[in-house]
């Protein structure tokens, strides 16, 4: 289990809403409107420090996304564990209304990931595979 410190700098200490859950919610720090088609930067208004070998990912909530076309735009957006800024949300609004953000309200999820460090070896020649170079649909639809 990875230990994640966090500053408060105006925010919410994120948090799981149920036992099993790979999320937790992340709240905002901001209050404004995103107007259908607007995006916004929202601040959380926290700080984390992720230790080596871990990653933060913002991702969507799911009730956002179908009840208010709210979803997250770089998604899943990744914090690594140098980073020491404050944390902030792209949000985008795809539904058809305004969307009013009010402080302390849920507008992402935070998930925390182990990080594999990958070796890259330049090569000529790459081995062959039944799926070779398909892709985009080459699996039918």
């Amino acid at each position: 289990m990875a230990t994640i410190k966090i500053k408060k700098e105006g925010g919410m200490v994120p948090a799981y809403a149920h036992p099993g859950d790979s999320g937790m919610d992340l709240f905002s720090a901001d209050d404004c409107v995103i107007k259908p088609g607007e995006r916004k930067l929202i601040s959380a208004g926290i700080r984390l420090e992720i230790p080596d070998g871990y990653e933060a990912q913002t991702r969507p909530k799911s009730g956002l996304a179908i009840n208010h076309g709210i979803t997250v735009l770089n998604t899943p957006g990744t914090i690594d564990s140098s980073y020491r800024g404050e944390i902030k949300v792209i949000l985008i609004n795809l539904g058809n209304e305004d969307y009013a953000v009010n402080k302390g309200s849920k507008i992402a999820q935070l998930v925390i990931n182990k990080v594999e460090r990958a070796e890259i070896l330049e090569s000529e020649t790459l081995g062959q595979t039944t799926r070779n170079e398909g892709g985009f649909g080459s699996t039918g639809i």
